[in-house]
């Protein structure tokens, strides 16, 4: 039967749903029936309770379970003979003008849009590379040698330097009134590590075992704690402690600490960079994917479908109020996050995916097997028993479909790519990971 489909906006649809009064019934007295066989009252044996206590016990409740089935059906075949791709959940109403012997709903919902990919030949992307050099080894090696450091008095009378461990009594005033946090005795803290401000490192730093100093220091603007940030405070501080960092040496034996099986120091600088190249590709792949999906939505045309959107926006408050849950706030599962807060998110993921989807579908982009296989090998080889991992993968559906998602993308970033105007940028290894200096 020819299903009626009537347009309501861009991408919101209505369908009338008839359903036979009799059909209904028939359904709520089988499933009574059914019921009455299993039914447990007060005042009668198992499987005995008329079908009058019974009807007046529980008719309601099956009616109305009846009804969302066979409404649920109903819509479900109209929408397929139509050959609609349905977005979200319809919101059905019921109709007052029903012809006799039938009830009928009003089912309106969304459908997915068309997606219109333009020319990609005319989008731009930035590609970026970067290399693993010896000196981002060497510094991959210091920051192993500062984890194993060991402390060791100073001289009496020898001034504090960078890479020390000093220990200080201060206290700081604002406008001449102490304030929270401001005031502390044996405090430690290691010069040029940037764990205090830099106001303060150079204020210690040359002092001695007994000194004392006054000095001014300025809260910046985005100062975590909100009752000095952006003003100025007068600290004195006294060193009281001086200790001497001692690196150990670059040798077999700290190889061996490492767990480097050949216990050379070729073998550890050649472990480094394997390890780091691992680093830097997903950190390429990363950044390369993003640029690659911004081409992409720039060339795409489509309307998006507002049950997805909300949905999405769900999905990204509940996230929200579980990291708040987890970081000890109170009521956080009941926090009133406003949809607004979610809203480019969501309508950024939701045209995202419509438009992925859509490139896949049309350019055969879907995730083969030997791909999957080699991605999970690439996650797996960073770990002591990469075949136990391998193994965790495959065990389970869900981190396959994940694995599968990341794979797909990377498809459609490699397809954009061949298709784009590509200028390539090279980018050192600290701007890649982030790093200044």
């Amino acid at each position: 039967m020819a299903v009626n489909v009537e347009t309501l906006d861009k991408l919101e649809r209505k369908i009338t749903l008839n359903l036979p009064l009799a059909s209904i019934q028939g359904e709520v007295d089988s499933r009574l029936k059914r019921l009455a066989r299993t039914v447990k009252m007060d005042g009668f044996r198992p499987g005995k309770v008329p079908m009058s206590v019974v009807q007046q016990r529980y008719g309601y409740s099956v009616q109305y379970e009846v009804l969302n089935d066979k409404v649920g059906e109903a819509f479900s075949q109209a929408a397929n003979e139509a050959q609609l791709r349905v977005a979200g959940q319809p919101r059905i109403t019921e109709k007052d003008d029903a012809p006799e012997g039938e009830v009928s709903f009003d089912a309106v919902f969304e459908v997915f849009p068309e997606v219109k990919i333009g020319d990609l030949s005319e989008a731009e992307v930035e590609r970026t590379s970067a290399e693993v050099t010896d000196e981002a080894i060497d510094k991959t090696i210091d920051i192993l040698r500062k984890q194993r450091r060991t402390f060791a008095q100073r001289a009496m009378g020898s001034a504090a330097e960078d890479g020390d461990r000093v220990s200080v009594d201060f206290e700081g005033k604002i406008d001449g009134e102490p304030f929270s946090g401001g005031k502390a005795e044996d405090f430690q803290f290691l010069i040029g590590e940037g764990q205090m401000l830099k106001e303060f490192e150079d204020a210690v730093r040359g002092m001695k075992v007994g000194e004392s100093k006054t000095f001014p220091l300025a809260f910046p603007e985005d100062y975590h704690g909100k009752d000095v940030a952006g003003k100025t405070a007068d600290f004195m501080v006294t060193v009281k402690n001086i200790e001497a960092a001692h690196l150990p040496e670059v040798n077999d034996q700290m190889v061996k600490s490492l767990g480097i099986e050949d216990g050379s120091v070729d073998a550890l600088r050649a472990d480094i960079k394997k390890n780091l190249e691992r680093e830097v590709k997903f950190r390429l792949l990363a950044r390369n994917k993003q640029a690659a999906m911004e081409a992409l939505l720039s060339k795409a045309e489509l309307d998006l479908p507002n049950a997805s959107v909300q949905s999405e926006i769900e999905r990204l408050r509940d996230a929200a109020r579980a990291d708040l849950k987890q970081r000890g706030i109170k009521d956080a599962d009941k926090a009133d996050i406003p949809d607004d807060i979610f809203r480019p998110q969501a309508e950024r993921r939701v045209r995202l995916g419509l438009v992925v989807a859509e490139l896949v579908k049309s350019q055969e982009l879907q995730a083969k097997p030997e791909q999957i296989k080699t991605h999970i090998e690439e996650l797996s080889a960073s770990y002591e028993q990469p075949e136990d991992v391998v193994r965790w993968y495959y065990s389970d559906r869900n981190r396959l479909g994940e694995v599968e998602a990341v794979v797909i993308e990377n498809n459609v970033t490699d397809y954009v790519m061949s298709k784009a105007k590509v200028s390539d940028k090279a980018l050192s290894f600290d701007e890649l990971m982030g790093q200044q200096g």
